[in-house]
């Protein structure tokens, strides 16, 4: 940890100089880092410029699916929108709705219940459900790692099962670091026993952003953090110190860059939240309607796609009492997305300065739709800390009190169904549910020396989150394995997006299917069938004419609705669901 707190003093000592710019700031702190690593020598040269590409994913929590401004969003994401200029966007591209399983079906290449993870880091005694990543799963990095990769990972890990203290204060107090009780998970869930040479990040999935909780390096809990610490910008720094050291060899890298941003809490820095102070004191309609138009315009949604109708349509901005708090809480949701992309713009300068940018593919995307959550709702306990290190008591404002604005560290707060509904922008519903809204992700990849569409492509070929597993193996020449370390492994089920790259079309998957918390759903070609809960009927869209799901067909075409509910109930089978209510 002696790096890390290091790289934090030192940042924090160039912010109080003042007189360096930001570009000098980055340069000598990436200099520092690898120092710390691996010694500082004058020699450095691209590690895989003429052979395997360098495979970076880099994966946004609780992401909108118009936040970025290359996906029609205000939000000032240049770094971004630069990978979305050079490279190739999707538009159908999808995750399983939820941080757990898309996690779970990233990392494996299968869908979540049969990694083990169809609901979240509990043991639920049913192999769908064991809340880890099972014995009959291999990672992408332990895959890559036969291939020759160095692996490493920074950020949340969130697929193995938390261990909770029984008695409520011993948690709270465990949370506020207060107490210590070891482990955080089991050892062997780490993610340095699931393949990955090195990682710095959060075992678990919620974090004060200032001082998180299960944050570990290697398997070593990380006591405490330096004075100005910022998770989002640990995480970035821990990459850009990551590749450092790996550039360094002749082995190519796979790199996993999990961020928590923007998932709640809702903390932000001062000066990152002033930039955004006015942006959102029109209100939901004004931000829908702007972002609406603009993804039209880019090519995003097609011209013709309505925009569905805003969630409670009987509230009004103009009358909103909370409308101060509610336009602070967008506000501190674009800070965090906006430090998030500069990190990212740091992992691009050190690829760029190293050599390695021409043959690293980058993947970015999001784990599911914007949350409507607001941990208000909950208070304090299990993942929730009541209050800071120092004793300072942590407001979790359910009336939306002027006095506890969303940002500083002792709010715990979120954005609410209102502006989740418009970060969604331009679907209905949100995370956990999977209509589009909580399914569709932006997906950016960029790869100078591989991709063969024109920069800026647009592609509305559908591909799903268990996909990049099987693009990852084709682009290293590595073999997806029937066995390993005596375990007998799930087939994948992936297919790889490579066809895509070419500027071809790619032979899909047949169906693609969901199921979460009894939200459930099944897309074969342009039909898509889904449920919004457990009991809840099916609905039946055709996406190629209403891709915001707004006309049900279900009544009109019976005999569709009966096959597709037929295929539904295979491919639980197949993949280890329990479709009853739990």
């Amino acid at each position: 940890m002696k790096l890390f707190v290091s790289m934090y003093r030192i940042r924090h000592r160039i912010r109080a100089v003042g007189h360096r710019s930001a570009a000098v700031s980055v340069a000598l702190l990436g200099v520092i880092s690898a120092c710390f690593l691996s010694g500082c020598t004058a020699q450095r040269g691209a590690s895989s410029a003429d052979g395997q590409p360098n495979i970076i994913v880099i994966l946004a929590d609780d992401l909108g699916y118009s936040d970025l401004g290359s996906y029609g969003g205000e939000i000032d994401t240049p770094n971004l929108d630069r990978l979305a200029e050079e490279g190739l966007r999707f538009t159908q591209f999808y995750n399983t709705s939820r941080c757990v399983p898309t996690r779970g079906s990233l990392l494996t290449g299968l869908y979540p219940h049969q990694a083990g993870v169809g609901r979240m880091t509990f043991d639920a005694g049913e192999p769908g459900y064991r809340g880890y990543l099972t014995e009959n799963t291999v990672t992408i990095a332990e895959v890559l790692k036969q291939a020759g990769y160095r692996t490493g990972m920074v950020g949340k890990w969130h697929v193995s099962q938390t261990i909770e203290r029984k008695d409520r204060d011993e948690q709270l107090a465990w949370l506020a670091h207060q107490a210590d009780y070891g482990d955080f998970s089991p050892r062997e869930q780490y993610p340095t026993a699931r393949g990955f040479d090195d990682y710095f990040g959060n075992i678990w999935g919620v974090v004060d952003y200032f001082d998180p909780f299960a944050l570990v390096n290697g398997t070593e809990p990380v006591k405490d953090v330096p004075d100005g610490y910022y998770h989002t910008d640990a995480i970035s720094d821990s990459a850009v110190a990551y590749i450092e050291r790996y550039s360094r060899g002749d082995a190519p890298f796979f790199l996993y860059v999990a961020h928590t941003a923007p998932h709640w809490p809702l903390h932000a820095l001062p000066e990152d939240i002033a930039k955004y102070e006015d942006t959102y004191k029109g209100g939901w309609d004004a931000i829908r309607e702007a972002r609406y138009r603009r993804m039209v315009d880019l090519g995003i949604v097609e011209d013709g796609t309505a925009l569905s109708p805003r969630i409670r349509p009987e509230l009004d901005w103009s009358t909103n009492p909370d409308s101060v708090w509610d336009a602070r809480a967008m506000a501190v949701h674009a800070a965090m997305v906006d430090r998030m992309d500069r990190g990212i713009g740091r992992i691009l300068a050190k690829l760029e300065e190293t050599g390695e940018l021409d043959n690293t593919i980058i993947f970015f995307l999001s784990d599911n739709g914007a949350s409507p959550e607001r941990p208000s709702q909950f208070g304090p306990g299990f993942d929730r800390a009541g209050a800071t290190r120092d004793g300072r008591k942590v407001y979790f404002p359910v009336d939306k009190d002027p006095a506890h604005l969303p940002g500083p560290q002792e709010v715990h707060s979120g954005i609410g169904p209102m502006w989740s509904n418009t970060a969604n922008t331009p679907f209905r519903w949100w995370k956990a549910k999977v209509h589009e809204g909580g399914i569709a992700t932006p997906l950016i990849v960029h790869w100078p020396k591989g991709l063969k569409t024109p920069p800026g492509t647009i592609t509305n070929q559908p591909g799903h989150v268990i996909d990049i597993m099987a693009t990852a193996v084709e682009l290293a020449g590595a073999s997806y394995p029937t066995t390993y370390e005596g375990r007998t492994i799930t087939p994948l089920e992936g297919k790889s997006l490579t066809p895509i790259f070419r500027g071809e079309t790619r032979e899909g998957h047949d169906a693609l299917f969901w199921e979460h918390f009894g939200a459930r759903a099944v897309r074969q070609g342009n039909w898509k069938l889904v449920a919004p809960d457990a009991g809840a009927p099916w609905e039946l869209y055709n996406l190629a004419e209403d891709r915001t799901e707004l006309n049900n067909l279900a009544d009109a075409y019976p005999e569709k609705v009966a096959a597709l509910d037929s295929l539904w109930n295979r491919l639980a089978e197949h993949t280890l669901v329990v479709p009853r209510p739990r």
